[in-house]
């Protein structure tokens, strides 16, 4: 259990050179962070698929493997071996490089997150900063695949990819910004560590409502699943990619609303949170795994009831109704925690 907790200073004390250590315990998580997420994705098509038969009332998969369990490894298998096509008058770099920025920019955020009192991959002081940063890569993401594409309707939906994931950052902006006056920090553990008393669920519900909804939007899911209308823009900004890279955007998208569970399961549910975790730290991955299952089946069943709304209705949806509420909760936010910490009271 040692072991677990503090790889490198275990190794150290088996004899290895520190700096070695040091850099065998960065190594490994590095791998587990990228490989675990990619891993858990073919589990996760699965899961989706099974509940979404299960609302539209037939089986799912059911032929591949006991239950349809190997139904998402035999379509890697068939995305692997199908042949890798590049459209004429393609940007040829570019076209190559947006798929793997898309899958990339979602495992970066995996850095930031705590799972353990004892386990994250960097405590940043500017976690949540980090995290905006770094997921904004996948909107360049977007943009190259459909500018490179040489195709218009990849470039429509390129360009009406952009303008939705750009209007809702300023709605998952402002929700983000409460947690971190509530718990006067930036950093992903500090902001766990100020939840011991109340989730920020209880105490700021509304501001978990923006950060739910306007995620569901950045992933570009259904009820905001416009870049792939097939009526208007066939398949959206990556109708060129077949193969893996195809594989690499899907992949990209369930690891990202795997993500935003886990984020609003840090953010806003007290993360690693849980009885007994100080004395057995690993069971912090036990109460975040379990709190972000529930924001993902609450994404998942968001996806298959609501229907997709016109391109208007999103705009109109985001900026004449999530700006306005996420402005106002965030002054009423930030007025009753000035007006608790005038009395002398916990802001929790």
């Amino acid at each position: 259990m040692d072991c677990i907790n503090n790889l490198s200073g275990c190794l150290t004390s088996g004899g290895l050179n520190p700096a070695l250590s040091q850099f065998i315990s960065i190594l490994l998580g590095v791998v587990m962070v990228t490989l675990f997420p990619l891993i858990i994705v073919i589990f996760l098509i699965w899961v989706e698929r099974k509940i979404a038969a299960r609302i539209q009332d037939r089986l799912g998969p059911n032929r591949v493997g006991p239950f349809g369990l190997l139904q998402s490894v035999a379509d890697a298998v068939k995305l692997i071996t199908k042949e890798d096509i590049t459209p004429i008058g393609a940007d040829r770099v570019v076209y190559n490089i947006a798929p793997i920025l898309s899958v990339v920019s979602v495992l970066l955020i995996w850095a930031v997150i705590p799972f353990t009192p004892l386990h994250i991959g960097v405590d940043l002081e500017i976690g949540v900063l980090y995290f905006l940063a770094v997921a904004s890569l996948a909107t360049l993401g977007i943009m190259m695949a459909g500018w490179s594409s040489n195709n218009k309707y990849a470039l429509l939906g390129a360009f009406r990819s952009v303008a939705q994931l750009v209007s809702y950052e300023v709605p998952l902006v402002m929700s983000l910004l409460v947690p971190i006056m509530l718990a006067g920090t930036m950093g992903m553990q500090d902001i766990v560590n100020a939840q011991r008393g109340m989730w920020y669920i209880v105490s700021a519900p509304i501001s978990a409502f923006l950060f739910f909804i306007s995620a569901q939007a950045e992933t570009g899911r259904a009820p905001f699943d416009l870049i792939e209308a097939e009526s208007e823009l066939v398949a959206g900004f990556n109708i060129e990619y077949s193969g893996m890279k195809f594989g690499l955007f899907f992949a990209g998208e369930f690891v990202h609303v795997l993500t935003n569970a886990l984020l609003l399961a840090t953010l806003f549910a007290g993360g690693w949170v849980g009885p007994f975790v100080d004395q057995v730290p690993l069971l912090g991955i036990v109460y975040l795994s379990i709190k972000a299952t529930v924001f993902y089946l609450a994404s998942l069943l968001l996806r298959n009831t609501v229907p997709r709304v016109r391109i208007d209705q999103l705009m109109n949806f985001n900026w004449k109704f999530l700006v306005p509420v996420s402005i106002a909760n965030l002054v009423v936010t930030a007025f009753l925690l000035k007006l608790v910490q005038t009395f002398g009271l916990s802001p929790a």
